[in-house]
């Protein structure tokens, strides 16, 4: 079922691995249509990650010629066989299909894999800030073990998964150590984290706020080297240090998110972050929102992490 039948449409489309603002260029390209148990979305907003600038690097075992865009909210255009809890119109938001299709979210259509209703109170922008970050996070935590009274280093509190990952355990009840730069030092103290600058000396600021060892550390900037500190940080055990990207070179044993064999993705979250989102109790920042004429505008400051915020393509009427 579907309220139109575009045949193609703009996205940014990848045709070999290289630089990203050598190989990424916008492009005609088929719609993609729903299978069994998907939604299509006209798409309203698409936030960029480092994972995209990666899927065009070559690191991620998705081939060429393909779309980029993890995150995306719009309306619901089409209605795959077997679907019942969305109408054509609804806003929703969610995860594209990206191994399914060349298509991600980067387009003026994308099929979802994962979709949840944008709750009264949310905009579709902030909604397509959630799924990346909210399920990383998400997931992290839930790998390290982390409870209620115990304390957690995040280190990289302004990257936009520290920022949820912070949000998530002190909404647990946990205790939060975070490392950030003056961007965010202050919306994280507001939060309820505790706050120190990155550089020399961060080991021995972090153990005296805690008092002595925290129970874990989640390392979630884009940094090399300080992984040595942070299993310091936590007494010497580096099973208790997760990190979002395998930055382990020199085997260390710290775990990696992604390569843990126990973790299952936790999409299922993304609802009830939705809906703290729309009362004011959860918030991932937008920087900046660029369109089909500026987009490589935002490429730059995203891969070299200083994009302080979710930076969204707004794709816009054809």
């Amino acid at each position: 079922m579907s309220s139109a039948d575009p045949s193609t449409m703009k996205a940014l489309w990848v045709q070999r691995y290289g630089a990203p603002a050598d190989v990424l260029h916008l492009a005609d390209v088929p719609v993609p249509s729903p299978r069994a148990g998907q939604v299509r979305v006209r798409v309203h907003a698409c936030a960029f990650n480092p994972a995209d600038w990666a899927v065009c690097q070559g690191f991620f075992p998705l081939p060429p010629p393909r779309g980029i865009g993890f995150d995306v909210a719009g309306t619901v255009d089409a209605i795959g066989e077997g679907v019942a809890d969305v109408n054509l119109g609804d806003p929703v938001f969610g995860v594209p299909d990206y191994l399914g299709y060349p298509t991600a979210g980067a387009a003026e259509y994308a099929v979802l894999k994962v979709w949840f209703a944008v709750p009264h109170g949310l905009s579709l922008e902030h909604a397509a800030c959630l799924p990346m970050a909210v399920e990383t996070a998400t997931r992290s935590i839930d790998l390290l073990g982390l409870s209620k009274g115990q304390t957690i280093m995040i280190n990289g509190g302004g990257t936009m998964t520290g920022f949820a990952a912070v949000q998530i355990a002190l909404l647990r009840g946990a205790h939060v150590i975070a490392s950030a730069g003056e961007t965010f030092a202050d919306r994280l103290r507001a939060l309820g984290a505790k706050v120190t600058p990155y550089g020399e000396g961060m080991v021995e600021r972090v153990r005296e706020i805690a008092q002595g060892a925290t129970d874990f550390a989640l390392h979630t900037a884009r940094v090399e080297g300080v992984l040595p500190d942070l299993i310091r940080i936590v007494g010497g055990d580096p099973r208790r240090v997760m990190s979002f990207s395998d930055f382990d070179e020199g085997g260390l044993g710290v775990r990696t998110t992604g390569r843990e064999k126990e973790g299952v993705h936790r999409y299922d979250v993304l609802g009830d972050y939705a809906r703290l989102a729309a009362i004011g109790q959860f918030a991932i920042p937008v920087t900046r929102t660029f369109t089909w004429e500026d987009w490589r505008e935002a490429v730059e400051p995203s891969m070299a992490g200083r994009a302080h915020g979710k930076l969204l393509l707004i794709p816009g009427p054809r």
